[in-house]
């Protein structure tokens, strides 16, 4: 983890402590203590504290008042939950997506999303191919433009970035590259409906991580 500076430091310490517990770092059934995160993130407990709030709620840190802070357990059937829920949103948002017509500029920015997700699957750096894949999917998520949809994604997601993490840290994950190019030819078409079956299946192959 690396120290923080100035800025909104409650959702900043977040951010670098989820992203610890998706690469790893702090594995599942690590003990959390506030005093040394907030030290290694060069912050006050306040916003070390508020942050593992906002963990507990996404379910990627649990709590029992005066015993203990810990990562939880990458536990099959929570993660399945938000999966299948997960899921279903992006499907949704492409369907809408693509009935509104989604221009140039989305299926260009699609395009060079995958091409960064072949790159680094290739190059083996699973962080990096977890952060293209999210550029890849957010374009349809941005373009429907229902915040109910971005809101419900948001609130999801972070319980099965560890089953992302370990998908793309493996050579299965390729076949993820074609899923994509398959997702871009539908909505460039106006194919909702093939669009949205394609994003579902591509979701779904995070089950075999389960």
């Amino acid at each position: 983890m690396q120290y923080i500076g100035y800025g909104s430091l409650k959702e900043r310490a977040a951010a670098e402590i989820r992203s610890a517990i998706v690469r790893g770092d702090l594995e599942p059934g690590t003990a959390i203590k506030d005093v040394e995160l907030a030290e290694k993130l060069g912050l006050s407990r306040t916003p070390v504290r508020e942050a593992l709030a906002t963990l507990t709620d996404e379910g990627l840190v649990e709590t029992k008042p005066h015993a203990y802070t810990r990562v939880t357990a990458l536990e099959p059937e929570p993660v399945l939950d938000a999966l299948v829920v997960v899921q279903s949103m992006h499907s949704l948002a492409v369907g809408i997506a693509v009935q509104r017509t989604m221009p140039a500029e989305d299926i260009a920015a699609m395009r060079a999303a995958n091409k960064a997700f072949k790159k680094a699957l290739d190059a083996n750096n699973a962080a990096a191919a977890l952060a293209a894949d999210d550029e890849f999917h957010a374009v349809a998520v941005h373009r429907c433009d229902n915040f109910a949809i971005t809101a419900t994604i948001d609130r999801y997601t972070p319980l099965v970035r560890r089953a992302e993490h370990s998908r793309f840290s493996s050579p299965g994950a390729r076949h993820s590259v074609t899923q994509h190019q398959q997702i871009i030819e539908a909505c460039e078409q106006g194919d909702h409906a093939l669009a949205s079956r394609l994003v579902d299946e591509n979701w779904g192959t995070l089950k075999e991580e389960l």
